[in-house]
């Protein structure tokens, strides 16, 4: 019996999902320039052939990577936006970064790598501009909460939070093992959201 359109697609994207996986692995322990296709094609199980078939190249690879990633920002502000306090929208915004950061310091670190590209680098470059541009209006949407909280300077007061919750999200993903996560969430939503 032939497999319904949804069926493949559900196939399809399971074969991109794992290729993806292997893919920021490989780029996490090597490096994006040290990681050929045929590794990758390795890591994920499947043909070089196969990951052909779904990707270009490792540059369209990384493009989708970047992509989902951004994706995932949008859909955290999104849903903290759609909440109905600026003080839960915070809460929100809190928790969902530092959980996601302590689930997956390696990936962070990658993508922090990949934002802090020289300008030489004409490859990587544009992926960097990508995660900066988004998070430019990421924080105009969050300027907006401090506002909507009743802050005179919203954009120090959602400039400081964010410096707050990089620097510990930088702290939690070079070490891991040695943060009272918890505790950190707690501190930075009692600072913000009093």
């Amino acid at each position: 019996m032939p497999r319904s359109p949804e069926e493949n697609d559900r196939i399809r994207q399971a074969s991109k999902e794992k290729i993806r996986a292997a893919a920021i692995e490989l780029f996490i322990k090597q490096g994006y320039y040290a990681t050929s296709i045929s590794d990758i094609a390795k890591q994920a199980g499947i043909s070089k052939g196969l990951l052909y078939s779904y990707y270009k190249g490792k540059e369209e690879l990384l493009s989708e990577m970047v992509e989902a990633r951004i994706g995932e920002v949008v859909e955290v502000m999104s849903e903290a936006v759609n909440l109905e306090t600026p003080r839960e929208q915070i809460k929100y915004i809190v928790n969902g970064a530092i959980d996601n950061i302590h689930k997956n310091p390696e990936i962070h670190r990658f993508y922090l790598h990949l934002q802090t590209q020289p300008r030489e680098d004409e490859e990587l470059i544009k992926f960097s501009h990508l995660i900066a541009e988004e998070n430019t209006r990421q924080f105009e949407l969050q300027c907006k909460i401090f506002e909507n909280m009743g802050e005179r300077d919203s954009r120090g007061r959602s400039l400081y939070f964010s410096t707050v919750l990089q620097g510990i999200m930088l702290m939690i993903s070079t070490y891991p093992q040695k943060f009272p996560i918890e505790e950190l969430k707690e501190q930075i939503i009692r600072e913000f959201c009093n």
